[in-house]
């Protein structure tokens, strides 16, 4: 137990906001955002939302904008990707592949190698989604890329808010 760390005051503020960010987030794909999609889209919608809010979520204001960013350009990529295939085909396993190879070799071309996890995790989402509500599957890359865009904003605008208030009540430097 002696390994443990003491938790500072940034440390609570930090989990605190990270919590509230990601409670506005899910509220907004799954109550303000209803209207776009059934039951279960919204929820896996609000999902998403959290977990793009919970990756830009980063040490510093910085750091969660460059995150923001890296998260939006892969999912950018696989959106693209995806409607593309699903205008033109269902969700197969074979075609799931395929676009994930395609996602790699896209994000490589950018010269964005580290966000290649995070492109092929998006494509394979959306792709199974696809799959599972296929008379509606082309929606589920747009459907994904508002989940994401509102997890990033939500994400990062919290992130700056709660940073800026903090440092500057407690005159620490800010970070």
């Amino acid at each position: 137990m002696s390994k443990l760390k003491k938790l500072s005051l940034w440390d609570v503020v930090y989990a605190l906001n990270m919590a509230i960010a990601c409670g506005i987030s899910y509220w907004i794909i799954t109550h303000a955002l209803q209207p776009l999609g059934d039951r279960d889209s919204d929820l896996l919608g609000g999902m998403w939302a959290v977990a793009a809010t919970v990756f830009v979520f980063r040490e510093t204001r910085r750091d969660s904008f460059s995150a923001g960013l890296a998260r939006l350009i892969a999912t950018c990529v696989s959106f693209a990707l995806c409607l593309v295939y699903l205008w033109f085909f269902s969700f197969t396993a074979l075609g799931m592949a395929a676009l994930l190879g395609l996602g790699t070799l896209v994000m490589m071309l950018l010269n964005r190698r580290g966000d290649i996890v995070t492109t092929g995790i998006t494509t394979a989402v959306v792709m199974v989604v696809a799959g599972m509500s296929p008379l509606n599957a082309w929606h589920q890359p747009l459907l994904r890329l508002i989940d994401t865009v509102v997890g990033i904003a939500v994400g990062v605008a919290c992130k700056w808010i709660a940073s800026r208030v903090f440092f500057r009540i407690t005159g620490e430097p800010e970070r």
